[in-house]
């Protein structure tokens, strides 16, 4: 029996029997790796929500999108298709018609014709956001004191270190590459903003939901809250697998 699960607001329990018919596929975004959603995976496992994280080379947009399709060909049935910070622009950017709904976790959401810098860079960055450049290989690092002072500033000591560790740089060409026409134009979209946000400025992240007509959901959480907070994040995709269920 779910019995946590059917203690759940926002769904009704005769959605119950067939949330499990809804995956959920989880994007990390520039220096984190799948990992980073794993205590989201357990609360949604919790909803009877099976939950995939999707790794993303992180060398060109294009080539992750190519590597999201190739996960989002193993789900079968309908999918929410979430995104965290950089990923937005790649969930965006899919073509899969097993994807119902997206969820943007304090992502990244570029409108036809724009780069990921474009929207990064649109507001004034926060005095403790960290100065990013590229190494002579093309690959942006984060530096490791910005965990803790942008990054994450919400997380623990542990997790703090285990971030710093599992870090995998970002290409220039992620940034630099135009989208297509982004996928929330024609989905229903979710859009949890980071209002403690030091690395994308929630003035930005309310920008980007309102012109997406995206549904809102407002934490005061860090960059980081599929880290530091993981029970809003799971209720906003699983408020997004409810929904797709009602249709």
């Amino acid at each position: 029996m779910r019995v946590r699960y059917k203690q759940h607001p926002l769904l009704s329990k005769e959605r119950e029997m067939s949330i499990g018919n809804v995956s959920a596929v989880l994007v990390h975004g520039a220096w984190a790796d799948g990992s980073s959603w794993s205590q989201v995976i357990e609360r949604l496992k919790i909803h009877g929500i099976n939950a995939v994280a999707a790794p993303l080379p992180l060398s060109s947009l294009h080539e992750d999108v190519a590597a999201l399709n190739r996960t989002l060909e193993r789900i079968e049935g309908p999918v929410v298709l979430a995104g965290h910070a950089y990923a937005g622009a790649v969930i965006g950017s899919t073509s899969a018609e097993n994807v119902k709904a997206l969820v943007y976790v304090a992502a990244l959401a570029p409108d036809e014709g724009e780069t990921v810098g474009d929207v990064f860079y649109r507001g004034e960055a926060h005095p403790q956001a960290p100065k990013l450049s590229p190494d002579r290989h093309g690959l942006i690092w984060l530096p490791d004191e910005a965990f803790a002072a942008a990054f994450a500033q919400h997380a623990a000591a542990q997790a703090l270190t285990v971030l710093g560790a599992v870090q995998r740089p970002i290409a220039v060409s992620c940034i630099a590459e135009p989208v297509g026409r982004p996928l929330w134009k024609d989905l229903p979209s979710w859009f949890l903003i980071a209002e403690q946000d030091r690395m994308i400025s929630a003035d930005t992240q309310h920008f980007m939901a309102r012109r997406m007509n995206a549904l809102v959901r407002s934490y005061q959480v860090d960059h980081t809250p599929i880290v530091t907070a993981p029970d809003a994040v799971a209720s906003v995709i699983v408020e997004a697998a409810g929904a797709i269920l009602a249709r």
